[in-house]
């Protein structure tokens, strides 16, 4: 138990490879890591069809191998993508691509997939979470899903909007999973995973 007590209280640091606002206040949930925040500047590929789970985890493995070869040290990468109705949805360019996207996962119960990866000296490891997120129709909360739009709020999210916003909540019917996934970072799949990193035995 001394032993635990101690590595508990120890601090472990680690890179951030991602600009996200919402990831970096959900490492802060890992109390034993000291994180510093510096964004990959990789170009992404396009999703060009296969395995959604796979193309996050090598999105994940770009960005935190595009930061530990500048950087060194433990890096953190992660990405999250929407999957709806057989189509990928990443962030909208446009209040139409929004309502878009709404349309198409309004009614529908569609999956919130974050890959993440962590790379060191040691090696590196990749994984992916996905978590289920069921929407009501759209016709019913057409005048919600407007005014949300209209704030500005669905243009830096996968799919268009945040499942923390409170002025959508009633449109959330149903969260199968870990809800931090869909915020942008399964916490207790990467907390897992640092410890290993870190020789947390």
């Amino acid at each position: 138990m001394q032993g635990l007590t101690k590595r508990i209280l120890k601090s472990y640091k680690a890179w951030l490879a991602s600009a996200s606002p919402r990831r970096a206040e959900l490492i802060k949930k890992i109390p034993w890591l000291n994180v510093t925040v510096y964004p990959s500047s990789v170009d992404e590929p396009e999703y060009a069809g296969g395995s959604v789970n796979e193309y996050t985890r090598a999105l994940a493995m770009l960005k935190a191998k595009d930061v530990f070869d500048k950087v060194g040290g433990t890096v953190i990468g992660a990405d999250t993508v929407v999957y709806a109705c057989g189509k990928l949805l990443g962030k909208p360019k446009t209040a139409s691509d929004a309502e878009d996207m709404f349309k198409l996962m309004c009614g529908h119960t569609h999956e919130v997939i974050t890959g993440y990866c962590v790379i060191n000296e040691r090696g590196c490891e990749s994984g992916s979470e996905i978590t289920y997120v069921t929407f009501g129709d759209y016709d019913e909360y057409r005048e919600i899903i407007r005014k949300y739009i209209m704030s500005g709020a669905p243009f830096d999210k996968a799919g268009g909007y945040g499942v923390q916003d409170s002025e959508i909540s009633p449109l959330v019917k149903a969260i199968d999973g870990d809800v931090n996934n869909v915020i942008g970072l399964p916490v207790s799949a990467l907390t897992k995973m640092l410890r290993s990193f870190f020789e947390w035995q």
